[in-house]
């Protein structure tokens, strides 16, 4: 069963919380597929990802390259799975794709600082409870740790 984690950015940046949630699932053998909602924000997250730290490697495309279904990681603004990823991930109110059910695990990443983000991201949780997904919240505590609220 597809697992729906959302993710409540707060006092932190996508830019910061994206980099360790790709190479977690690398580490786990996943292939990632992310979905934004603008190529604007694919070309952002792409030159981030090569800069991201000089002792890690997060090994990635975008959905233009001719080797997109090569690639372990994939950015993209479609719903298109070329890479056959297992995991995707949602940014900046990118749609849930259709094939929900196909994936092992879909992240929503949404700023919670941004009401408008907050709102959908509450009717996207309710929606798929009533899917009957295994859904959980995580916001970060003080300390900026990861703790699950739901």
């Amino acid at each position: 069963m597809t697992e729906i984690v959302f993710y409540q950015l707060k006092g932190q940046s996508l830019e910061q919380v994206l980099p360790p949630l790709i190479q977690k699932s690398l580490e786990r053998g996943w292939r990632v597929a992310i979905q934004a909602a603008s190529d604007e924000r694919v070309e952002a997250l792409d030159a981030h990802l090569w800069t991201w730290r000089d002792d890690v490697f997060l090994p990635h495309g975008t959905w233009r390259d001719a080797e997109a279904a090569e690639q372990p990681v994939l950015l993209t603004v479609n719903e298109a799975n070329p890479n056959g990823a297992v995991v995707r991930i949602l940014v900046e109110g990118a749609s849930m794709p259709d094939d929900v059910a196909t994936y092992q695990r879909l992240v929503v990443l949404f700023d919670g600082e941004d009401p408008e983000a907050l709102e959908e991201a509450r009717a996207r949780w309710s929606k798929s409870k009533e899917q009957g997904f295994e859904v959980t919240y995580w916001l970060t505590d003080k300390n900026g740790r990861w703790q699950r609220q739901a």
